[in-house]
């Protein structure tokens, strides 16, 4: 018999009369002669209700299958005449698959911390909350690929290990396969004798690639993990992280806009109709105000608005922040919140921005002050997307590079697409997980990864 899927079920999809599902206990009521049992197998928010009584076939295994057991139930599904649920399971037979300890099964009935649960993250996806959050997570990057797909880009696997530093921020992880004995080399000798017989390093980006395959075969993304050596340990940073990364050839900033503001629409409408009944959990018990805030940007205009008038609009609006407002100085997150959710009451897209406070592959202006670079900036998180227009001009990104101190030799082949056949493109890089937190209200990025890699922490 197939395994029936519990959300089929619960939504009327599966054939009446016979079915089998597979799960875990949630809970269990015992009576005289007959058991309630709840069973989730993770397909969905709701559990089903499975009644077995004396007669069914495996009764006398009841008593192993408490909270958090494996169980496989063969039955009829009927019709509910109890409240809560339209459907149920009337059991021919029970099946303990895996017994659960009850004495240290960590999960119960109760409302368990977030700090507890990232404790026990191999259990916490058995959670109402988690289990929500990561079936969103999937479906979330699923769309990301229809999204491009429809649209005519090709997917592009970027390299994990790489030679080059794309944001020129030095706040990379060395990858080496030398042992403690060759530490004490000098580096140009250790350098020489490792794996790559150069210093290899977790890529912070898949930028450089998106570009590469942009020049050939036109509009493209990246989407992989990336990794950050930064010393922080807030809720906002994470040392492993997924970037979405989309690339278009002939194209300039407004591109570049249109483009970010249309997928941020299509990802919330996504999340509204495709995983309504998850977003309803998040809205109940994490953010009351979050249906409305992703309606608000899945069907409001975003403003657009130099980074020149930002900074007017912060410096005169008589509040008092944490970090100085300037031009020159970056928006810091309490600005961008004060942008999207006081000043403008929906999301921004902030560009133009001083070049010296952007990297050097985005394009300068005639100003030759600003570079045609741009943020989009959401309620409740703040930046979600930067991205730019990328320098085509082989003098100008030459220039760029030196003023950077940055070394030639470590881009020859970025500068060489600037010698054969330069074309204007443009692009952006989106934090997934930042994405996640936006459509849930999770205001902590260590709860929207599965197993989050920290400052300081390395678990599982």
């Amino acid at each position: 018999m197939k395994r029936t899927k519990i959300d089929m079920a619960l939504r009327g999809d599966a054939a009446r009369g016979d079915i089998l599902v597979k799960g875990w206990v949630r809970t269990r009521r015992d009576a005289k002669d007959f058991s309630f049992l709840e069973v989730n197998d993770g397909s969905c928010r709701a559990n089903i209700q499975v009644v077995a009584d004396a007669g069914t076939d495996g009764f006398s295994f009841l008593k192993d299958m408490g909270v958090g057991a494996a169980v496989a139930v063969r039955g009829e599904l009927v019709a509910s005449p109890g409240k809560g649920q339209r459907w149920e399971i009337r059991a021919a037979s029970l099946t303990l698959i895996g017994k659960a300890d009850q004495e240290s099964y960590p999960l119960q009935k109760k409302r368990h911390s977030d700090e507890f649960l990232r404790t026990i993250a191999h259990l916490r996806p058995r959670t109402n909350k988690y289990g929500a959050l990561f079936r969103i997570r999937s479906e979330m990057a699923f769309a990301i690929h229809e999204f491009f797909h429809d649209r005519g880009f090709a997917y592009v696997h970027s390299p994990i290990l790489t030679a080059s530093d794309c944001e020129g921020a030095g706040e990379m992880f060395r990858v080496t396969s030398l042992g403690p004995q060759e530490g004490g080399l000098p580096e140009d000798e250790r350098a020489a004798k490792d794996f790559f017989g150069k210093d290899a390093y977790l890529t912070v980006s898949g930028q450089l690639a998106a570009e590469v395959f942009a020049c050939s075969l036109g509009d493209v993304y990246t989407f992989g993990p990336t990794f950050r050596a930064e010393h922080s340990d807030t809720s906002r940073h994470a040392a492993e992280f997924w970037m979405l990364e989309p690339e278009m050839a002939f194209a300039d900033l407004g591109d570049d806009m249109d483009l970010g503001e249309e997928l941020l629409k299509y990802l919330t409408g996504a999340v509204l109709t495709r995983c309504a009944a998850d977003v309803e959990l998040f809205a109940s018990f994490v953010d009351k105000d979050l249906p409305a805030r992703l309606e608000g940007i899945r069907d409001r205009p975003f403003e657009r608005l130099p980074y020149a008038r930002a900074v007017d609009i912060l410096a005169g609006c008589g509040k008092t922040f944490e970090y100085p407002v300037g031009f020159g100085l970056d928006l810091q997150s309490e600005h961008e919140r004060y942008l999207t959710e006081v000043h403008f009451n929906r999301p921004v897209i902030v560009y133009d921005y001083p070049k010296e406070i952007k990297a050097f592959y985005m394009r300068q202006n005639d100003d030759g002050k600003t570079v045609a670079a741009m943020d989009v900036l959401v309620p409740g998180i703040g930046e979600i997307i930067g991205g730019s227009a990328r320098e085509e001009r082989l003098d100008a990104l030459e220039r760029r590079v030196a003023e950077r101190g940055l070394t030639m030799d470590g881009y020859w082949w970025y500068l060489d697409l600037r010698r054969f056949g330069s074309v204007p493109h443009a692009g952006f890089g989106l934090g997934f997980e930042r994405l996640l937190m936006l459509l849930t209200g999770v205001t902590n990025i260590r709860d929207v990864i599965p197993f989050p890699r920290t400052y300081r922490h390395l678990e599982f």
